[in-house]
């Protein structure tokens, strides 16, 4: 159930929903925070197009802005609503990805992706470039040992290039030249030290979110304070686009979806998640009463101009 919030403040904003539409992934990074429960019996509803259209219409409904029955209607003026599609890697199952994102913008909402970018092809980001507003990619380090050790490759060995990158960035902004570009980093005890500056300079993304590594499911490679503060130092004052998150600006401060549809929230400090029922079977307004979300954190991410999530 939502806290109460006393202080109500009118906010207009784009809100965004996080749908983690798999847990797959070609990358085995160690601190990956995408592992949910689920029965073994239940697959991934990105298999299954009529409990995804489902979902998808309840969500727009809910959400809808102006809608009263949203939780925190009368504490935000809200103008458009964003689906960010994650994993995982959702990229694993570009078609569904594709077909999702085109329903997704029938319906109203907006689209953004958050994506490794090793499957980002120059043909694929053509193809999702005229759906989206916003393309995130998730890039930890620009030395390939250290990707090794974290575990951004591919079976095969293979890392994501930022010459192919480029190329792909390229290919979804000649077909949409607003495209927005955010990176995540994650920050963890292997990348601590890094400059990544000369990369982020690069790409040249809108947004540069920094993200401490967060221990919901192992605690492998987490970072102290010092190490922590020490990146963002090291990365402030060089007038690139920093937003920097740490583990409580991250918890209970994100609506989230889960690959079985259910509303998800983070437990407790020992780790772990707490679900709703499935929201294509109860329905988007009684999934949500089922998951604690701090109306402080949440609408504190909404407190500025920002926008890019």
């Amino acid at each position: 159930m939502l806290q109460a919030e006393k202080d109500r403040q009118s906010i207009s904003r784009e809100l965004v929903i996080n749908w983690h539409v798999t847990e797959a992934c070609n990358y085995a990074c160690r601190y990956c925070y995408a592992k949910w429960d689920k029965p073994e019996s239940r697959r991934e509803l990105i298999h299954d197009w009529a409990g995804t259209t489902r979902l998808l219409q309840e969500v727009s409904a809910y959400f809808a802005p102006g809608s009263a029955a949203y939780p925190f209607a009368g504490a935000m003026d809200w103008t458009s609503v964003r689906l960010n599609l994650a994993g995982g890697e959702p990229l694993l199952y570009g078609q569904q990805v594709l077909r999702i994102a085109a329903l997704a913008r029938e319906l109203g909402l907006g689209v953004s992706i958050i994506t490794n970018g090793s499957l980002l092809t120059p043909v694929l980001a053509e193809g999702l470039a005229e759906h989206l507003s916003l393309l995130g990619v998730s890039l930890d380090s620009a030395n390939r040992s250290t990707n090794r050790q974290i575990g951004r490759l591919d079976r095969r060995g293979r890392q994501v290039a930022p010459d192919t990158l480029e190329a792909s960035l390229a290919a979804a902004r000649r077909i949409n030249p607003g495209l927005r570009l955010k990176i995540n980093t994650v920050v963890n005890a292997l990348n601590s030290d890094e400059d990544m500056t000369p990369l982020i300079r690069r790409l040249a993304p809108e947004k540069w979110k920094v993200l401490r590594m967060l221990p919901i499911v192992t605690t492998d490679l987490a970072v102290s304070d010092a190490q922590f503060c020490a990146f963002v130092q090291r990365h402030s004052g060089h007038g690139l686009p920093l937003r920097v998150e740490d583990n409580a600006d991250m918890t209970e401060s994100y609506i989230m979806i889960d690959p079985l549809g259910r509303f998800f929230q983070n437990a407790d400090a020992r780790g772990g998640y707490r679900y709703s029922l499935p929201i294509p079977r109860v329905g988007a307004g009684a999934a949500f009463a089922q998951t604690e979300l701090s109306s402080s954190r949440y609408l504190a991410r909404y407190s500025s101009a920002e926008t890019v999530r």
